[in-house]
């Protein structure tokens, strides 16, 4: 059993992997937005305060996240806790470490997912879908065989997201790098700090974590 974090970039791929860790560890993946909806879903104190405040155009708060954090986790994992986009800030990190030291649990390994700024512009920017079965594609990596068809079921629905644009990731990659790369050093200083490359095969990705959590 293992709790980590996954850092890393819009694009590095952290969603995927962490799919892959509760596939084939039984580790459960607390996403904030996720566990947001999921709290207003099943009307829970803590959603009707977040439903509240989203309600009003506010930004729900570092409390109430960690407060929705520490109710998924008194539900238990087997396989431990991957946390996908929490914390952001050094003031987040700080306030999961003392969820964690409150709870008698500990944060066992921060995974760095590095990637190359340009080849994941290159890679976003060239992914598009298939609006009717979900299959995944990508200009240069993986065409269609036939232009403009999805391979698995025909449709000529493919779409690129809005967002999927090299201004709007270059945006992003900024936030990330002011907001959140600080805690690359923070979790370094603790010795908790491991990198794999974000941008090679997933197959590849998966073992190279799949590595450092096994040397514990």
């Amino acid at each position: 059993m293992a709790n980590i974090i996954l850092l890393g970039p819009p694009g590095a791929g952290k969603g995927t992997q962490a799919k892959r860790l509760e596939e084939t560890r039984g580790m459960v993946q607390l996403s904030t937005g996720d566990m947001l909806k999921d709290a207003i879903a099943r009307g829970t104190e803590l959603g009707r305060q977040v439903e509240g405040i989203m309600a009003r155009g506010e930004l729900v708060t570092d409390e109430i996240v960690i407060g929705l954090i520490e109710d998924r986790m008194n539900d238990g994992a087997g396989g431990g806790f991957i946390f996908d986009g929490f914390p952001r800030t050094l003031k987040q990190a700080d306030a999961l470490a003392g969820l964690m030291t409150r709870m008698g649990s500990t944060l066992d390994r921060v995974i760095e997912m590095q990637v190359d700024d340009a080849a994941l512009v290159a890679r976003i920017t060239g992914r598009f879908t298939c609006g009717n079965c979900g299959a995944v594609y990508h200009d240069v990596t993986r065409p269609t065989k036939v232009a403009g068809v999805c391979d698995v079921c025909g449709s000529t629905d493919l779409r690129r997201r809005a967002d999927d644009n090299a201004d709007t990731l270059k945006t992003r990659l900024m936030e990330y790098y002011k907001k959140t790369s600080p805690l690359i050093g923070y979790y370094y200083a603790k010795g908790q700090l491991s990198a794999v490359d974000g941008l090679a095969e997933v197959d590849a990705v998966a073992d190279a974590i799949a590595s450092v959590l096994d040397k514990g």
